[in-house]
This record gives structure tokens, sequence and C-alpha cells, in this order.
């Protein structure tokens, strides 16, 4: 089985021997070049007996191999190879050695129908979900990278894959730095533990929804349940009244249903706790096994708080706004309830076919 779709794609463009259509496969997409090592030659070029010519190798996001700490690879696309073409005689490998290969001639003319191809097909559009047929499909992990998945659709990535890259080495290890001040293994440990504890979002807004959702516990013996509910409303701080208005956008909106409240925040920090992750294994600072602890500890972290992906999938959504829209409704509203529709309503969305509990 093909990986992702893009390999599905390929394979059934070359099956058909239909040569626009295995350019139209990869034209919009992410390749990947091996970066060279220490010694090694600038580009990887081989000779290829199935091409019978010398080829500069691709892999398309499914086909990266397993995560090795010293094996990189740089993102580039069809543009870029057709500009910066270093013979014409050489040819294209994608997926070389795979059963989802192709071999493209790269003559002038071939790879101004590359353009061509990619001025019709476009850049790939944020905003997919995409499954890596390959990756964990059940099981705490995949419970875990599934709190991830409103990152991976927003950069139209696996959602269930703990490899090689989240985008790339180089992508990657600025995202740690530029956006989480993560440069070494320890200062990521940190980020990660600040993230499962539910440090960055708004801890008076966080305690407010906590104790609306608790409702008027019962008191010592003796004391009236309305008096310790009373004393306890006196306490916590009020739900602001930013919230409250984008839970009735949200019941508007389906976000929530007709009667729902939000619960907590915190589904915001565990989604990027798995993004850190992700970034971290793509930048080198864990390795996988680390990364399986970490997304598992996620799981069960969002199940303490939530009782459903519905409820994750609020928490995420106010959490986001509060952060980044402000009362704005405005793009990234818009973009919140484009990634709750296409998880909660995709029939493959992790969030319709993995139990939350």
């Amino acid at each position: 089985m093909p990986p992702t779709d893009t390999e599905r794609r390929l394979c059934d463009a070359t099956a058909r021997g239909d040569w626009d259509g295995q350019v139209a496969a990869i034209a919009g997409e992410d390749l990947y070049l091996a970066v060279p090592q220490q010694g090694q030659a600038p580009l990887p070029v081989y000779d290829d007996p199935a091409a019978g010519a010398k080829c500069i190798p691709v892999l398309t996001r499914g086909m990266l191999p397993p995560w090795q700490p010293q094996q990189f690879f740089d993102r580039v696309s069809v543009e870029e190879l057709a500009q910066d073409w270093p013979n014409d005689k050489w040819r294209l490998a994608v997926n070389p050695g795979t059963p989802c290969a192709a071999y493209l001639a790269a003559s002038p003319g071939h790879r101004a129908g590359w353009l061509r191809v990619r001025a019709q097909v476009g850049v790939r559009p944020g905003g997919l979900l995409v499954t890596h047929y390959g990756g964990p499909l059940h099981g705490p992990v995949a419970q875990g990278l599934a709190c991830g998945a409103p990152i991976a659709v927003h950069h139209s990535v696996p959602w269930n894959e703990l490899g090689t890259a989240f985008l790339d080495h180089a992508a990657d290890a600025e995202t740690l730095r530029d956006q989480w001040s993560v440069t070494d293994p320890a200062t990521w440990q940190q980020r990660l533990d600040q993230l499962l504890g539910g440090q960055f979002v708004p801890a008076e807004t966080e305690t407010a929804l906590r104790a609306r959702d608790a409702g008027a516990p019962e008191g010592a013996a003796g004391e009236k349940p309305e008096t310790v509910g009373a004393r306890d409303a006196a306490q916590a701080p009020a739900v602001p009244e930013l919230v409250t208005r984008y839970e009735e956008r949200f019941r508007a909106d389906g976000l929530l249903p007709a009667d729902g409240r939000v619960v907590s925040l915190v589904a915001l920090d565990l989604a990027h706790a798995v993004g850190l992750v992700r970034w971290g294994l793509g930048a080198r600072l864990c390795a996988p096994h680390q990364a399986e602890q970490a997304v598992q500890q996620v799981a069960a972290r969002a199940r303490e708080v939530y009782g459903s992906w519905e409820e994750f999938a609020a928490g995420y959504a106010l959490g986001r706004m509060l952060a980044f829209d402000n009362g704005w409704f405005g793009p990234q509203y818009a973009e919140a309830v484009h990634l709750h529709r296409v998880l909660t309503q995709a029939p493959s969305s992790p969030w319709r076919g993995l139990p939350f509990a």
C-alpha cells in the first residue's frame, strides 16, 4: 500500500504510463533531497540501471527513511529543480528502488513541462488531513499524535508520524529556536515539561473554566452546598466576557453543541507538546524512544482533563483564539473553524476513528 495519497497518485500514473500524471503527482509536493555528509559530493548523482542514465534521487514525503541521527534531508520543489538542473542528460529519480519509483527525463523541454504542470497544480495548500499508512494508526502513540493533529493539518503533513522530519531538519530547528527558544536537548525537555503542565495557557482563565466546569462541590459536615458554591464562586475568577463571546460563536458555528461550554484550554499546550516532539525529532534534539514516551504522556494528560475529542477540539480552538485572534474573529478564527471541521467530520480523521480514552 502506498504510504500516502502522493505515492498512490504517482504509482497510478506510472502504471498508466502517464508522464504528465507522474509530474502532476509531485508538482505541488515537497520533495526531499539528501543533505551530503562531510566528504560527499554536493549532489548525490548516481548511475541508475533502471533509468539507463545518471540520476539525481529525490523522495516524496511518505518515502522518507526511518529516523537516523546523522541523516538529513532538504525540501525542494519541482520548480526549484527545473530552474537549477545541472545537466540536461541526467534524469530525476523519484523514490528510486521502491514500488513508487518514477524516472523523469530532464531536458530543457521536459523541465519546461515540469514548470507548466507546477503552474497548473499550484503549491500544496495548508489545511489538508494526511495519514501515513505506515505510521501508528491505533494505540497510545496514535492517540498522543492525534492530539497534535491540528498542527499537522495546518502544515498538511501526516498527523501520525514520528520520523525523519516534520518539515525538514533546518525548518524544524528554526521553529524550535525562534518560537520556543529551544536550542539543545535540555531546553527541549524543559519546554516539553511546561507544555505537559499547561503552563503556557492563561492561568486565570484556565482556573475560571475549571471552577465553572466543576460546579458547586459538597461542603464539610453541616455546611450547606449552596453556601460552599457561593464561597468558591467568590474565590474563583470570573470567566472572561471574551470567552463567553467565543463560546456563543462556537455554538453558532458548530464547534460546540447547543448547550456546550469549554472545559479547559490545555488542549492548546498539549497539541504544541506533540509539535515540540516532532520538531525535536527533526532537529535531532530527541530520539524516537523519547518521542514515543512523550506523545503517550500527552494522551494520558489529555484524558485527565477532557472526556472526548469534541471537548479537546473546543479547548484547542478557544486556546488558539485567545492566543492569536483576541476577539477579532478574523483569519485565525476562519482557520480554526476549518481545522475543527476537517478533524471532526472527515471519515479518515483520527478524532473519528480513534477512541479518546
